[in-house]
């Protein structure tokens, strides 16, 4: 039989002990009669069976206790009680201060350009040779056949030369042209070889303005488009409307020019280093990720300006030097210190054809108030050439200043024959007769 271990059963098991003490005892010493000894029996096995109902009833218990030994004495263990004594208080364990765990390692993005290739031959252009005046046609129309235009220097001369014999087509009025045929274009300064490799690596050629000089002091301006390069012989490679020396091959299709860095560069200095940024839509992720912060054109010209200010403290007798400082300073609207730097230039000594394609000082002594130096330096300009109408806008501008509007009215509007799409020009005449 199973006893549960419970307050009541423990109680019941020591009814039933002491019953079956009784009964020994009864026996031992011999009833007085059979009679008595039947009733007692009798009681013991209704109470017994009274037990077992009991206990059957009760609800049950998970855990129950040994079968209880056929000895007729049975042994009740004692109830322990516990005492009261308090545990002992736990003793502190020392507190360490542990070293704080190293930040996790910062991921780098993924860049969505590649790095600058030890030499890159970028191909699918068509080459041109210019027709009068129109390397800036011409160039940009081999810039824009690698995207799959097919437009010729032809058909870009007529919208951006408007005289035949205009001397200068600008990179804005170039860039202009590339954007309104769905290129993302941009002009912009102070290229480096490092940039120009970074962008040809990428699939990005890059047309850039450069002087040209095959007579001594019979220089002019001239774009040139790079479409490859080579660190280990030290050369670009060019797409020239013009030159013809350092051909790849003088036999067969067209293959470039070899333009040595050093050469390159100092041609290039004389322009402040600028160049003409044409890309596509699916190349905008390659370009945005090369330039980063620096694709601002506020921190391009305060890039620009730093490096022209190390450079004239370089080389304080380089004419070209101060003249781009100037230009810089003029971008960032410090105009005192432009006329200053273009007059050291100035001083030092520029090619004659210099303002044919550059105008800054024009600005620079505007906007400090030195009109009659405009007019000085347009005057001078103009007895070279006639057909340039930025030179006759900041002759008007000129002498608007000095009170002569009548003469200014003139200049305005001959610069406007020569290009009736110069706004500048179309702007200051509307506000005279207004």
């Amino acid at each position: 039989m199973s006893i549960v271990r419970t307050p009541l059963g423990i109680a019941l098991s020591l009814v039933i002990v002491a019953l079956v003490i009784v009964v020994g005892s009864c026996t031992q010493l011999g009833a007085s009669s059979s009679s008595e000894l039947n009733a007692l029996q009798a009681d013991i096995a209704t109470r017994q069976a009274r037990m077992e109902v009991a206990l059957t009833q009760m609800p049950a218990i998970a855990e129950t206790a040994t079968s209880v030994p056929t000895s007729p004495v049975v042994a009740v263990a004692p109830i322990l009680v516990a005492t009261t004594t308090p545990l002992p208080t736990a003793i502190p364990l020392p507190t360490e201060t542990l070293p704080p765990l190293p930040p996790l390692p910062t991921v780098a993005p993924a860049l969505a350009h590649q790095s600058a290739q030890p030499a890159v031959s970028l191909s699918g252009f068509t080459h041109m040779w210019q027709t009068w005046n129109n390397c800036g046609p011409a160039t940009l129309a081999m810039n824009l056949s690698y995207f799959g235009s097919t437009l010729d220097q032809a058909a870009i001369g007529n919208v951006l030369r408007r005289h035949p014999d205009d001397k200068n087509v600008s990179p804005e009025e170039l860039v202009a042209f590339a954007a309104s045929q769905g290129y993302h274009a941009q002009v912009r300064v102070n290229g480096s070889a490092d940039l120009m490799r970074l962008l040809l690596s990428n699939g990005v050629p890059v047309l850039i303005e450069t002087w040209l000089e095959e007579d001594p002091n019979d220089g002019m301006g001239h774009y040139r488009m790079l479409t490859g390069y080579d660190d280990a012989e030290q050369y670009w490679i060019g797409y020239d409307s013009y030159v013809d020396t350092g051909l790849f091959s003088s036999i067969g299709p067209y293959r470039g020019i070899r333009m040595s860095y050093a050469e390159t560069d100092a041609l290039w200095k004389v322009f402040n280093r600028t160049y003409l940024l044409l890309y596509t839509d699916a190349q905008a992720p390659a370009v945005a990720s090369i330039y980063g912060d620096t694709f601002d054109q506020t921190v391009m010209w305060q890039q620009a300006t730093q490096q022209s200010q190390a450079l004239v403290q370089q080389t304080p007798n380089d004419p070209f030097a101060w003249f781009n400082l100037g230009t810089n300073l003029t971008a960032l609207g410090d105009y005192g210190g432009a006329a200053q730097a273009y007059d050291q230039a100035r001083r030092l000594g520029l090619p004659w054809r210099m303002l044919w394609y550059q105008y800054g000082p024009f600005q620079a002594y505007q906007a400090a108030g030195r009109a009659q130096d405009v007019l000085t330096l347009a005057d001078a300009t103009l007895s070279t050439t006639q057909t340039i109408e930025e030179l006759h806008y900041w002759r008007g501008q000129a002498l608007r200043a000095l009170g002569n509007p009548a003469e200014a009215t003139r200049a305005w509007q001959r610069a406007l024959e020569l290009n009736p799409d110069y706004r500048p020009a179309g702007e200051a005449l509307t506000a005279a007769q207004s």
